[in-house]
């Protein structure tokens, strides 16, 4: 146990993510330990460098008990849940091997939109004016739920049978390093 500034003390615990809303700007953390579900605030998620999270989604935080409850402050690690009966998201990256995606460079790109209820969007990465396309089963893979229009964010690319597409999402602090 630690403490913050003001002296309140900081637990560490690890959970998995009930569900988040980036709409309504927080979610829930059901604990690995039990006891009461841990609020997730989207600003808590933003400092890690992401806008949302899939649900099942395993996390290790740092809390803080607060008037309402538990509370995470920081976030320490964030794995997307893994289905290993899962199959390829698109049928353009059956051929690709997880090792053969992760030798890709991680371009630096800006959403350009995405509407998660169609389950697509397009990026463009910085100094290339050409779309890139996004699947919402890539950003799910990649634990996450959303895309906001402007978001800064790190992308492999493969050349799809339609065009460029993403493979692989990673958060902006990743490229930026």
């Amino acid at each position: 146990m630690t403490t913050q500034d003001d002296d309140t003390p900081t637990l560490t615990m690890s959970g998995v993510v009930k569900w988040f809303d980036p709409g309504k700007g927080f979610g829930f953390v059901v604990c690995d330990a039990g006891g009461p579900d841990i609020l997730l605030h989207a600003n808590v998620l933003r400092n890690f460098g992401q806008g949302s999270v899939v649900d099942g989604s395993s996390i290790t935080m740092e809390v803080q008990r607060s008037e309402r409850g538990m509370q995470a402050i920081s976030i320490l690690t964030l794995t997307p849940p893994s289905d290993p009966n899962s199959g390829p998201a698109l049928r353009d990256m059956a051929e690709f091997t997880p090792d053969q995606i992760a030798a890709q460079p991680v371009l630096p790109a800006r959403i350009k939109w995405f509407d998660k209820g169609k389950g697509f969007g397009f990026a463009n990465v910085f100094g290339d004016p050409a779309d890139v396309f996004l699947h919402v089963e890539v950003l799910r893979r990649c634990g996450l739920s959303d895309l906001q229009a402007g978001e800064a964010i790190g992308l492999r690319l493969i050349d799809g049978n339609r065009g460029r597409m993403a493979v692989d999402v990673v958060s902006w602090e990743t490229v930026s390093k």
